[in-house]
């Protein structure tokens, strides 16, 4: 189904659509839109599916152990010595 509506652009917008079209890389005004509008709904559900992963890992990690600063700061500590041996630095 199409809908039909009415849209306002900037001038340079309106420039840049047209010179899409005038170059051949799309049929019309319209097509230029529907593919913008395309676009953002695929990086707006990108962005969502991100976010709600970053919300299980959050939800995750707090029901996990704490670790304190200074105890991390150790962990790390050991950690580059370790890496460090390891290479004969």
């Amino acid at each position: 189904m199409t809908v039909k509506s009415s849209i306002s652009l900037t001038d340079e917008q309106d420039a840049f659509v047209r010179a899409l079209v005038e170059e051949g890389r799309y049929a019309s005004v319209s097509a230029v839109l529907q593919q913008g509008l395309e676009l953002l709904r695929l990086k707006t559900e990108g962005e969502n599916l991100e976010l709600e992963a970053l919300r299980k890992l959050l939800k995750k990690r707090r029901r996990g152990e704490f670790v304190s600063g200074p105890e991390m700061k150790r962990r790390i500590d050991a950690m580059a010595d370790r890496k460090r041996r390891a290479r004969g630095v």
